[in-house]
């Protein structure tokens, strides 16, 4: 982008002092870059000068002239929370700043930290300002927890709402992270699983939620019939929104129900592949998935959590001594790695383990 401008042309030996004098009276235009040529310089200037400011650059800089031409306009630096924060909050606090927080759709969600707790209006309003495709700043009030894994959200700043359309790998979802749990950090392990699902393969995702897993991988395999399992009713009627919206109605079939229970209905012996994110408890239902799974066998993607000192290789032998105890096997460990970090010194982890 070009713009015109007033500016003094001088010639390049005086430029470090008009340059310094410029600064001073805040007459330099720092949108704009200085105009170079091979013996002189066009320093922009912000606003017309004053006469007596025009004499006392004369008597630094006699052969200066004042005239006006295009530059060039500098890229805006995006403005950053510290920035927005600079004259709201005192100096110390603002390295308490959030370091990250989840965007959902235009929703974010941070967590608070205690010493910023008397300022999170303030913190929210900032964010608005600083994230211009946020409509909604929520807190966390709380852990994720009970049957339906979702926590208490607290309204800081803009609109008060907690539904949103979240899109990520050509995928869109309907969230309401009021209702149902859905994490925007697990966007590329959605997809990693998704990459690996051949077609004809029959998967079942055994805590489903809205989908993310279970969509991209009907978006990406034609011939493949994905079972959505959730208990959560909320969820799982996001989740039939959610199959609609993607237009993947013929390949994914959402079921409410607990996991342990759809599975020993009707799922018993009948999938090639088994989704268990729900790290909190998945090792509970790991007979679930060797139930699951056909005669033959298949592949179990495995979400845990470890802490300190405990690394993935411990929760890979923990995973397999429970296969075990199914009368299955764990033949390989096809990847093992954390995913985030969820805590001070605590990950979740996954498995992709090959059972028999």
């Amino acid at each position: 982008m070009a713009k015109t401008a007033s500016c003094f042309k001088i010639r390049k030996s005086d430029g470090e002092k008009t340059l310094a004098f410029t600064n001073k009276l805040g007459l330099t235009d720092k949108e704009l870059y200085i105009q170079r040529t091979e013996d002189s310089l066009c320093i922009p200037l912000a606003r017309q000068p004053r006469k007596d400011e025009l004499e006392m650059l004369r008597l630094q800089v006699p052969s200066f002239e004042l005239t006006s031409q295009e530059f060039s306009e500098k890229a805006q630096r995006e403005i950053t929370l510290a920035d927005a924060l600079a004259g709201e909050l005192p100096p110390h606090l603002l390295a308490s700043l959030p370091r990250a927080l989840d965007v959902v759709g235009d929703i974010a969600i941070l967590e608070v930290p205690a010493e910023l707790e008397t300022h999170k209006k303030t913190l929210g309003e900032a964010i608005l300002k600083t994230h211009r495709n946020v409509h909604t700043v929520l807190a966390k009030a709380g852990a994720v927890s009970g049957t339906y894994r979702v926590r208490d959200l607290e309204f800081l700043a803009g609109e008060n709402k907690t539904q949103t359309l979240h899109k990520e790998y050509g995928c869109t979802y309907y969230v309401d992270v009021a209702k149902a749990y859905f994490s925007p950090r697990l966007s590329t392990e959605h997809m990693r699983v998704a990459s690996l699902v051949q077609s004809g393969e029959v998967v079942v995702d055994l805590f489903a939620g809205v989908g993310p897993f279970a969509v991209p991988i009907a978006k990406r395999q034609v011939d493949v019939k994905v079972y959505a399992v959730d208990i959560n009713p909320d969820a799982v009627e996001l989740l039939k929104c959610n199959i609609r919206l993607n237009r993947v109605d013929d390949r994914v079939v959402p079921v409410l129900g607990d996991a342990r229970n759809i599975v020993n209905e009707k799922l018993s012996g009948a999938v090639d592949r088994v989704i268990m994110n729900l790290p909190e408890t998945a090792s509970e239902f790991i007979d679930v998935a060797c139930k699951a799974l056909k005669p033959a066998g298949g592949v179990v993607h495995f979400y845990g959590f470890i802490r300190h000192p405990q690394t993935v290789q411990d929760l890979a032998e923990e995973f397999r001594v429970a296969v075990e105890k199914e009368g299955r096997k764990v033949v390989a460990t096809q990847y093992a790695k954390t995913v985030r970090e969820t805590a001070p010194y605590e990950w979740q982890a996954v498995l992709d383990a090959q059972v028999k």
